[in-house]
């Protein structure tokens, strides 16, 4: 993969505005039809990044701010690896933990990787 450039695996600070974006847009949605209930907001959040993710290429937030979510051998990322994907996100912990490349738990459990489009 380059080092910079489209290609590239994304940096944290776009890793984090696509969090915000996509977080904001749950949080609306659960006040909009839910009356901000928790787990309303937090099941919004997954629907949209297991739905988004294979038919988009990525989260409304990360198509946003220029990335898209791949499959770590460049392949199609197929149904189960955005839901594992989510499912470690939505626990947090994975998601704030690197590896040397930046790549966190959550994508590597589920071999994808966060690039910039």
């Amino acid at each position: 993969m380059p080092e910079t450039g489209p290609g590239s695996i994304a940096r944290p600070g776009r890793r984090i505005g696509a969090l915000a974006i996509d977080w904001a847009a749950a949080v609306i949605l659960s006040i909009a039809f839910f009356e901000y209930e928790a787990i309303a907001t937090t099941v919004i959040f997954a629907v949209v990044q297991i739905l988004f993710i294979p038919t988009a290429g990525g989260s409304p937030g990360h198509r946003i701010l220029g990335m898209r979510v791949i499959r770590f051998d460049g392949g199609w990322v197929g149904l189960w690896r955005p839901i594992v994907r989510t499912l470690l996100l939505a626990v947090v912990i994975p998601a704030v933990i690197w590896d040397a490349d930046q790549r966190g738990v959550h994508d590597k459990a589920a071999g994808t990787i966060l690039i910039r489009a």
